[in-house]
Formats: structure tokens, sequence, C-alpha cells
């Protein structure tokens, strides 16, 4: 059903924005001919397009249908005066994420800096994996350009591409590049992620000067940034499109399927795909005729990426089976490969107390008796 028919019908479409409690803010399409057709009836405090505060219907609730940030609503009853409305159907998503919960995405925008923090490789791998495994198309850019040689942009951007991505060099805060970046993101939904400090939501504020988002400094002593984004919200880019900040977080969790994680580095899907391993499930560490294994230079942050994503399989077995006859034997960050031991079986090997055994003695002792 098109927006003009919903229109026709007393229903709205449009997206939400922000998700506050139990309220949701929705942003109503323009298209819709309602709005058209609104003129001079839309009060003077609302915004064009409408921004409405809405809530979820009873009945949405009752089904366990959760209403995130960007997902495409249908809008009924609204009041134009009070700037209000309510939620009666959710369109069915075209993709979801977890971590940040949000619907509908199209891209991912990973930002970091090249100083002040220090690009950190191995923290950007991991971003980079965690971004990949979400299936959506990942936008490298790296901010405070400014701060290194030209010389040295052509080494970092050098071995990018060895990783199978093309930076973005760009600089907040003498304007580099950014109407750049800004092209990428045209018309489509974009979360924009990465370690706090290296300027998100200062380059969401250049790019919507309506956004305002608070800005914090880089704290000298951890050379990290301080968190300063506190919830998901969407911001309307003035080339069209939604750009969604969220909050920042130093290392993202590890939970992926191990045996998929091999195809979230480019450079080894670029390997599978000319030759195979000589086992299905191999997970490219010993096995005999592995084609990944080698002298590429995320081969060492894979094999450990590897074991955190076995360790967090493992928990998830061990939670779901607690007589699992199998547990993971601790040892130390980089330290050779997981490994494995029998678990005993719950209260069949356990140690039987002291005081059990002489309450058993004194049993046994009047029965004798």
């Amino acid at each position: 059903m098109t927006g003009e028919n919903f229109a026709a019908t007393g229903q709205l479409l449009g997206t939400v924005v922000a998700v506050q409690a139990n309220f949701y803010r929705v942003q109503l399409d323009q298209e819709d001919g309602e709005i058209r057709e609104m003129g001079e009836q839309n009060p003077p405090h609302l915004p064009y397009p409408p921004l409405l505060l809405c809530t979820r219907r009873t009945r949405l609730k009752k089904i366990g249908q959760q209403v995130m940030v960007g997902d495409r609503v249908v809008v009924e009853e609204p009041d134009w005066a009070g700037g209000r409305g309510a939620i009666s159907e959710v369109l069915p998503r075209q993709s979801e994420l977890d971590r940040p919960a949000i619907a509908n995405v199209n891209q991912i925008l990973l930002v970091f800096a090249v100083a002040d923090p220090p690009l950190e490789p191995y923290q950007l791998s991991r971003f980079l994996i965690k971004a990949e495994s979400t299936g959506l198309d990942v936008l490298l850019c790296l901010n405070k350009s400014d701060l290194i040689s030209p010389q040295e942009q052509q080494q970092v951007s050098d071995r990018l591409l060895g990783w199978g991505y093309e930076p973005i060099f760009i600089s907040v805060k003498d304007g580099i590049n950014t109407d750049q970046a800004a092209r990428y993101l045209s018309n489509k939904i974009t979360v924009i992620a990465g370690p706090s400090g290296v300027g998100k939501s200062s380059l969401i504020n250049s790019l919507i000067d309506s956004a305002k988002l608070r800005v914090g400094e880089v704290s000298g002593k951890l050379a990290r940034g301080r968190h300063t984004t506190r919830h998901i919200e969407l911001f309307e880019l003035p080339s069209g499109g939604l750009l969604a900040d969220t909050p920042g977080f130093n290392q993202p969790d590890m939970d992926c399927n191990p045996e998929e994680l091999i195809h979230y580095f480019p450079e080894a899907r670029k390997r599978l795909a000319v030759a195979s391993c000589r086992f299905s499930d191999c997970l490219h560490r010993d096995e005999p005729e592995c084609v990944v294994r080698g002298d590429w230079e995320r081969y060492e942050h894979y094999l450990e990426f590897l074991d955190a994503a076995i360790a967090h399989q493992t928990q998830l077995h061990q939670q779901a089976d607690p007589e699992s006859t199998m547990k993971l034997k601790s040892k130390s960050k980089g330290k050779g490969q997981s490994q494995y031991e029998p678990k005993l079986e719950s209260k069949k090997y356990r140690r039987i107390s002291r005081k059990t055994q002489l309450q058993d003695l004194q049993e046994l002792y009047r029965d004798e008796e």
C-alpha cells in the first residue's frame, strides 16, 4: 500500500527516529497526501515533515511486537495540535541489528582516528569483523588526517588496501573530504560506529547542523575518548537519508559462529574464491591442505578472534546444557589454541563431606545395634 493509500484511510507512514522510554518519535513521510494537504492546519511548532511523539497500540504490545529505531510504521489518529499519534503497525524489516538495536540499516560507517588517539590495528580489525558479520556494506573513514603527513597517509592506505578496504581520509576540524563522505550516505540509512574520541559526534555535527551532539575531549592519560553519546537517534541528512549515532564501545563482542568467522576477512575470502580447503569444516589453524592459513597480516588476528568465538559458543552451549561433557580450559590471552577437557558429571564425582561421612557411620552403627 502506498503512502497516499494509507493517507486515504486516515493512516500515515513514517520512520521511527528515536525511542524514549515507552514513546517513539516518528518522522512522517513527505509524500503522504494528507500531510501535503495540511497546509495552514499544520501548527507552527511542528517541523515539516512533522515529527510526532507516538505510543504503541496495546495490540502490538500483546503480540510482543517490538518497535525499534529505523522501523517503518503506520501512524493513526494524529493529533496535530499536540504533536502526538499512535503506532498501529510495524512494516516488515529489511535488516535488523541487535547492537545497536536498529532496523532497516543499509550500511555501516566506521570512523577511526589516525592520531589522537592513535590508530590501533587490532582494535580496528575487531570493529571491521563485527561490521562484516552484519552482512551490510562497510564504509571506513579515518578522521584527523591533518595530524599526519601525506607519506604516513599513504602507508596507512596501502596497509588497509591489503586488508581489502579503501579508506577515506577526512578531517572534520579542517573540513577535508567530509563532502566526499557525505555522498556515500545520501538516500540511505547509515549507522556510524567506532571507539570513543575519534570524532563521530563531530562528524555528525558537521554534516547535520541540527544535530548539535555533545563532543568530549580525548583523555590524555589513556589516549581514549570519553563516551558522549547516550542513546540511538536517527538524524536526517540534507542530501537525503538518515544517519544513526550509536553509543560508543571500545571492544565489540566476538559472538559470531566460529565456522563463519573466516568469511568476515576480505583477504581470506579472496583466497577461498580461487581454491578450497581439503576439509569442508576447516577452521584454518593446523588442518592439512588449508588454503587460508598463511602469511597474510591479519592471520594472527583471525586466530585470536577464533579463540574468542569458540569460547563464546562453548559458554552458550554450557548454559543451554549444564550437563555438557566438555568444558573450555582457562588459558592466557594469545597463548596457544583453545583446549578442552572432560567435565565431571554434577554431584557424581563430588567429594563427600566429613560431616556426611560421620552421619552415615552413626546411622550404620544404629542399624547394627
